[in-house]
């Protein structure tokens, strides 16, 4: 069996394209040429280059020595809050305006929770010339005031989504219909591995850059290529479906899968779609989705605007069903609690959505000799105002 997406754009019960009448045409277009586009030698070439330029890719694969020590395991930390921007975004969002450049697109319009995709679509299109605008829901917006400036300052124009949960989803409800309204000349450059097919494939291969490299250090490091296991945070799940990637249909390494509990799985405020959620379809594919009995999607929380979402992607929700992944879910106390212990035993602030992945140290065991990697999916500058008034500094 192997966990990658199949040719109708499903990972076992999961995925596919279920999108009104009038997106039809963009995401044909898009299913058709996506992979051979990004396999042109032209393509590849230009990727690569502006990963290592402009990016600053490869990120290093840290060796957390103190942490190490208090887990009495041995813990890499994949670096991607190094990346050019602050977080793992950019990499699909350079696959992404490259793609769209072929497809001779001018517009680009994306959505943002924690606002770090947004800053990489905004980054993105200033570097090409390309008119941007982010949807963001109303909330993040007032959250996570350093990156809605960042974006304003890349030239972007940020739209509040005032609709419903005023969050994540709304967002990207606003550019869905964006989209159906300006079909001909724009690109919607989606930040997870969510949406209609082929989306959720072609951003997991923009971002596999992450589990390629992890290959190759992990071999100069400790004479193998995989780990014994491989934590990253789960949202709509970018970050954890680029460091998974090259690890899916290899059983000898254990995916652990970390989401947000929020206040606790089962306080009404959460945001553990593997727990809470059922078979349903949103924003254009089948996933797991936390739903109301008659099937209206509930609003989920987190104290962290990435993984505030009320589904997962696709193949997340096929590693969770088929048990390919250990599913965890860490509460906003634990979060920011493992948050700030990385800060003091490795000089290191993540990101609130990383912190739910450093949180997994804490609810299971490890043995001595397990190599761990955890993807450290982006830094915690964003996240300061919440930082200090979590712990009143």
């Amino acid at each position: 069996m192997s966990y990658q997406v199949n040719e109708k754009g499903y990972y076992g019960d999961f995925g596919g394209a279920y999108i009104p009448e009038m997106l039809y045409p963009n995401v044909e277009e898009l299913r058709k040429v996506y992979v051979e586009i990004t396999s042109e030698d032209s393509f590849k070439k230009e990727f690569d280059q502006l990963l290592k330029e402009y990016v600053g890719r490869p990120t290093p694969l840290y060796f957390a020595k103190r942490l190490s020590e208090k887990y009495n395991t041995k813990i890499y930390l994949k670096r991607e809050d190094l990346c050019h921007t602050g977080a793992h975004k950019v990499n699909n969002t350079i696959g992404q305006i490259l793609l769209a450049k072929r497809l001779g697109k001018n517009r680009i319009i994306a959505e943002t929770g924690a606002g770090q995709h947004g800053v990489a679509t905004a980054t993105v299109c200033a570097l090409m010339g390309m008119q941007c605008i982010v949807y963001m829901g109303e909330i993040d917006i007032k959250r996570q005031a350093p990156n809605v400036a960042r974006m304003k300052m890349l030239g972007a124009e940020v739209r509040a989504a005032k609709s419903g949960s005023k969050t994540l989803k709304d967002a990207t409800n606003e550019a869905i219909r964006d989209w159906i309204n300006n079909p001909v000349d724009t690109h919607y450059i989606i930040g997870s591995v969510v949406g209609p097919h082929p989306y959720p494939d072609m951003v997991a291969r923009f971002q596999s850059v992450i589990s390629a490299e992890i290959k190759t250090q992990l071999l100069e490091k400790e004479g193998r290529d995989y780990p014994d296991h491989m934590i990253a945070c789960v949202g709509g799940g970018s970050n954890a479906a680029g460091a998974y990637y090259h690890y899916l249909d290899r059983p000898e390494v254990n995916i652990i899968a970390v989401e947000a509990a929020g206040k606790g799985i089962h306080s009404g405020e959460s945001a553990a779609t593997s727990v809470l959620g059922k078979e349903g379809i949103i924003h254009g594919s089948k996933t797991l989705l936390m739903q109301s009995k008659d099937g209206q999607i509930t609003e989920p929380y987190s104290i962290s605007a990435g993984l505030d979402y009320p589904g997962v992607g696709p193949m997340h929700a096929n590693l969770y069903r088929s048990k390919r992944a250990e599913f965890i879910s860490a509460t906003d106390d634990e979060a920011m609690s493992a948050g700030l212990e990385l800060c003091k035993l490795e000089g290191i602030i993540p990101a609130i959505e990383t912190s739910h992945a450093l949180a997994a140290l804490d609810h299971r065991a490890f043995s001595k000799d397990d190599v761990v990697v955890i993807n450290l999916s982006g830094r915690g500058d964003k996240d300061l105002g919440n930082y200090i008034e979590y712990f009143n500094f």
